[in-house]
């Protein structure tokens, strides 16, 4: 893996694509499977998580959450409006589902920054934490107009990442932080008052189902430290994306400075892809990667065959033409190394299908 980034792009998408095979292989392994019906058993609070494109966010590693039990929602910047309408309608379906099931629902609202140098942050809102904080809230707020207050059914938590130490910061309506790096190994047993005390108003069961996460943070940020410490762990890495996601399903990708991943949400999904098209430009040309080529890669999940699979190889064509003829009208030079592929993407198993033509 170190040295993907230099290899010849050929090289580089076979390389993707057996990671995407060896990602879903593991999903859909029995031990995989039953430590997913095991957990959903003991905890059947529905988590999603709306987080940046970055690589470096992965909740479910840095909790030690096993793999499917965390609903992803990611985009560029972690920048989202529920005024949106198919993330509005997406997130709306998400819920109903969930409670239909006889689920109660927990959206982590994330926000990251890093403690070393806040250009380690979040390039999508310029490296001010006071504005991707800002925004949560937003989301946060947003999130109340459309599920209620009270919080009984769907609760939406804004939660920091700092990525240097990978640990969460959960923050109450009340403006308190519970900071899980100013805790240790030692806190562990008085985690479930604190949590009690920062949200009073989340329902017992949420709090249980929320405990473990914060427990698995603590231990990865024990982790994190003995690697910093024995200097096995790069903090200043550089932005070497060669890879332009757009759709859905991409949870494979959890890989540091990788893809730049563009969720189907905003009414405007030009300028994401825009942003994302200069971005491996100045790759290129500062030759952190080489200039031999890029991979737009579209793909969109169904859940199930019929009906739900054709209309998602139709929205992940539409989206792959999409994207190319931004990029194409807006960088024609770039264009000429740009390989195009469409996906569709079984969700249930976690497989990618390529379609042709």
């Amino acid at each position: 893996m170190n040295d993907i980034h230099n290899r010849a792009i050929g090289q580089r998408i076979d390389w993707l694509f057996d990671l995407a095979r060896r990602h879903g292989e593991t999903f859909r392994s029995p031990e995989a499977w039953l430590a997913r019906q095991r957990y959903l058993a003991e905890h059947p609070t529905a988590i999603a998580v709306l987080k940046c494109m970055d690589g470096r966010i992965n909740i479910p590693v840095a909790t030690h959450t096993p793999a499917g039990i965390l609903m992803p929602f990611r985009n560029l910047g972690g920048m989202f409006d529920l005024g949106w309408p198919h993330l509005g309608e997406v997130v709306a379906h998400h819920v109903q589902r969930m409670v239909g099931a006889g689920r109660r629902v927990l959206f982590l609202i994330t926000y990251h920054w890093s403690r070393g140098n806040p250009k380690r942050g979040c390039a999508g809102f310029g490296y001010d934490t006071a504005a991707a904080l800002a925004h949560t809230q937003q989301i946060r707020r947003q999130m109340e107009h459309i599920f209620g207050s009270g919080h009984g059914t769907v609760y939406p938590l804004v939660c920091g990442f700092e990525t240097d130490e990978e640990a969460l910061a959960i923050h109450g309506s009340d403006g308190t932080v519970l900071d899980l790096a100013g805790l240790g190994a030692d806190d562990l047993a008085t985690l479930e008052p604190r949590l009690a005390a920062l949200l009073p108003d989340m329902p017992a069961q949420m709090q249980a189902d929320l405990l473990p996460l914060l427990r698995g943070n603590l231990d990865h940020i024990a982790d994190i430290r003995t690697q910093i410490a024995q200097r096995e762990r790069q903090l200043d890495i550089e932005h070497r994306e060669w890879v332009i996601c757009i759709g859905r399903g991409f949870d494979f990708l959890h890989t540091p400075n990788l893809a730049l991943i563009i969720g189907p949400y905003s009414p405007d999904l030009a300028d994401p892809v825009r942003k994302a098209a200069g971005i491996i430009e100045s790759n290129m040309k500062a030759g952190r990667i080489p200039d031999d080529g890029f991979l737009l890669l579209a793909s969109v999940p169904y859940d199930e065959i019929g009906v739900d699979r054709a209309r998602a190889e139709l929205k992940a064509r539409f989206m792959s033409g999409f994207a190319a003829n931004v990029i194409t009208q807006e960088f024609p030079e770039l264009a000429t190394r740009m390989t195009t592929r469409t996906a569709v993407l079984d969700w249930n198993a976690r497989q990618m299908e390529m379609l042709t033509g």
